[in-house]
């Protein structure tokens, strides 16, 4: 799905990833579920490319439902990926993410979920048998989209964001979420499964800053509105929460 020129989405509300395409090819972030592999190509077809033009991914934290076909992209077609050097371990198979559930879990939204990663490949998930390492503050200029790489500690301990000036987006990953996959509801707010929820909540100070139109969760609807009021809403969404 193209959001705006040079700018798409892999995937669904459920689970997705995002292209930053510019003259120089393509920066994937995010690599969804295995069996997206086939919609990665069908969006690049769409925008009259093909896998020769991805130059790089960039994974915005290791868990599977993020690794999705990065190791197949850098074992059969050289792609170079990158994580934070934080969750190379969990992007690896070994650091294992948080797996409470927390509250106000449905049924539907779980079965949902859960059938669509099934059937996306989700249990086949290759890791990561090498990447290059992100710290957090890089800016990584030879890139189409020109990413800018925030760290985003919270969800995981190696959690970034990924900022393209150019395309006035941010991918997010995990930071939040526009539809939480365990309960079903929409709008901004924290993602389920976070290893640390107040350092997730620190962390979104430094996505607010960046001022984005676009923000890109890696679960829910892509959100037009800014930065800054996503952000608002996840804090008063997390306040809520505990009352």
């Amino acid at each position: 799905m193209q959001l705006t020129p040079g700018l798409r989405r892999v995937g669904n509300e459920i689970v997705a990833s995002y292209l930053f395409i510019d003259d120089r090819g393509v920066t994937v972030v995010d690599a969804g579920l295995a069996g997206h592999y086939g919609d990665l190509l069908a969006e690049l077809a769409d925008a009259d490319l093909t896998i020769d033009d991805v130059r790089a991914i960039i994974l915005t934290h290791g868990d599977t439902d993020h690794l999705g076909f990065a190791e197949r992209l850098r074992r059969d077609h050289g792609v170079p990926v990158y994580v934070h050097t934080a969750d190379l371990d969990r992007a690896k198979g070994g650091d294992k993410p948080a797996t409470s559930f927390g509250r106000g879990v449905r049924p539907w939204p779980v079965v949902r979920f859960f059938a669509y990663a099934l059937g996306k490949g989700g249990a086949k998930t290759e890791y990561l048998t090498d990447a290059r390492t992100l710290e957090g503050g890089e800016r990584l200029a030879d890139l189409p989209g020109s990413p800018e790489i925030i760290a985003m500690p919270g969800h995981s301990p190696g959690s970034i964001a990924v900022h393209s000036p150019a395309f006035d987006a941010i991918a997010v990953g995990d930071a939040l979420t526009t539809r939480h996959v365990l309960t079903g509801r929409r709008g901004p707010q924290p993602a389920p499964f976070t290893d640390a929820p107040d350092a997730a909540l620190d962390s979104l100070d430094r996505l607010a800053a960046t001022d984005a139109t676009w923000v890109l969760p890696g679960h829910g609807t892509p959100w037009n509105h800014g930065a800054a009021e996503a952000v608002r809403l996840v804090r008063e969404a997390a306040a809520a929460s505990v009352r």
